[in-house]
């Protein structure tokens, strides 16, 4: 097993963007930029050439008995919630996990790591529409519909299509820290992280903005200027716009308020100070602009579910 081999499992009626979204983020190789670079497999669970839902083919060297070789396996979907997947790949999950492997269902690739029983006495969460189902036919699991993710330990489930994004980023964020999958979330010009109920702990990238007007250079801006007393009339006076119109804008655009698009930002930059520097918590609320330490802790614990210091000890140096 090697730490940076990611398997990911591909089946005959895949979705094609699916399949995609692990592969844009750890097969990519971007070591150019200074990101670590990962082997990726592409593990059929099936024999032959597999046929996708967009109507084309695909074709992997690599079958099951490759998953051995991965510290981390991706079940990017499942075609139907409805079939129980193959005793065979549900064996080769069973045994990956056993051996200490990380096993990540995305979308209806929970409903695989369900039948598989390692969901059994887990959080877990899959796309909205079949989280009801995914609680009937397994009771043993505490189905969570609210969060775009649930990471229990080795064991991790993301909600429907675009969710997958949110938690492979949070992977890449476990293993390497947030400069890392903020660098590739950039990359990959994703919007902003969307909030849930579950902690998540992953870098809240800055939505790209073609603008003809100064509102992305406003962003820009704010947020190298943490530290000062930002608000919402000053940001909309260097727009040079009305409190109103940039309010209205602000909310088209990034789908959220000034207040909480500032603590976003401030948040990751508190994550980033602790994973990457020795500065006390003192100042990295102050560079952040929290204002005090207190302030930082409490937001810091009601959206991570952690106090900035244990962060430090679980993040740094992984």
């Amino acid at each position: 097993m090697r730490a940076n081999t990611v398997a990911v499992i591909a089946f005959n009626g895949i979705s094609p963007f699916h399949l995609s979204v692990p592969c844009a983020i750890f097969g990519e190789d971007r070591t150019n930029a200074g990101i670590p670079r990962f082997e990726l497999l592409v593990c059929a669970a099936e024999n032959g050439v597999l046929q996708t839902t967009a109507g084309f083919s695909i074709e992997t060297r690599h079958g099951l008995k490759d998953l051995s070789k991965a510290a981390t396996i991706i079940v990017p979907s499942w075609r139907d919630p409805a079939e129980l997947p193959p005793q065979a790949l549900l064996d080769a999950l069973r045994q990956a996990s056993q051996q200490g492997a990380r096993i990540v269902g995305l979308c209806l690739g929970s409903f695989v790591l369900a039948a598989a029983g390692l969901l059994d006495g887990r959080p877990a969460t899959t796309h909205w529409l079949w989280a009801d189902e995914l609680a009937r036919r397994y009771p043993l699991i505490r189905v969570n519909p609210d969060v775009l993710y649930v990471d229990d330990g080795e064991i991790i489930t993301s909600a429907g299509t675009a969710a997958g994004i949110d938690c492979c980023l949070h992977v890449l964020r476990r293993q390497y820290g947030a400069k890392i999958a903020n660098d590739v979330a950039r990359r990959m010009v994703v919007p902003p992280h969307r909030q849930g109920g579950q902690a998540q702990y992953i870098q809240q990238p800055v939505r790209h903005i073609s603008a003809i007007d100064h509102f992305a250079e406003v962003l820009d801006w704010a947020t190298g200027n943490l530290d000062k007393p930002l608000s919402l009339d000053m940001l909309a006076e260097r727009a040079r716009m009305s409190r109103r119109t940039f309010t209205r804008r602000f909310r088209q655009v990034m789908g959220n308020t000034v207040g909480e698009w500032l603590l976003s930002q401030r948040l990751s930059l508190s994550q980033q100070l602790l994973e990457t520097t020795d500065s006390s918590i003192e100042l990295i609320a102050e560079r952040a602009g929290f204002g005090s330490t207190a302030s930082l802790r409490q937001h810091f614990n009601q959206t991570f579910k952690i106090s900035p210091s244990n962060y430090r000890r679980e993040f740094r140096g992984t």
